[in-house]
């Protein structure tokens, strides 16, 4: 039951993101699209292996992963031990944020 709770939440999550119109045209210009990290978190908050579209999405979010991790919508999914399991997976390279 805990792992069916927990894609229920993770696909309400996603909903949500993608009605609220999360994506600023400052981050549309720079490349940066949070939403994009979304098809990961079911990979990032369970024992998951990521999807081919998690990883391929992941990889063009590579750069903006720093500033994610502050983001107070994804942050704590990119602070869970889970999203570097899933980086290294995907062969994306975690940084190390300030």
């Amino acid at each position: 039951m805990g792992s069916s709770l927990r894609s229920c939440f993770t696909l309400a999550f996603m909903v949500l993101l993608l009605s609220a119109g999360h994506l600023q045209p400052t981050e549309a210009q720079s490349g940066c699209d949070s939403v994009q990290l979304s098809w990961c978190l079911q990979s990032i908050v369970s024992n998951i292996p990521p999807s081919q579209d998690c990883c391929r999405r992941l990889r063009t979010q590579e750069a903006c992963l720093c500033r994610e991790t502050r983001d107070p919508t994804f942050g704590g999914y990119l602070r869970h031990p889970g999203a570097r399991r899933v980086a290294t997976a995907c062969g994306v390279t975690f940084p190390r944020c300030d």
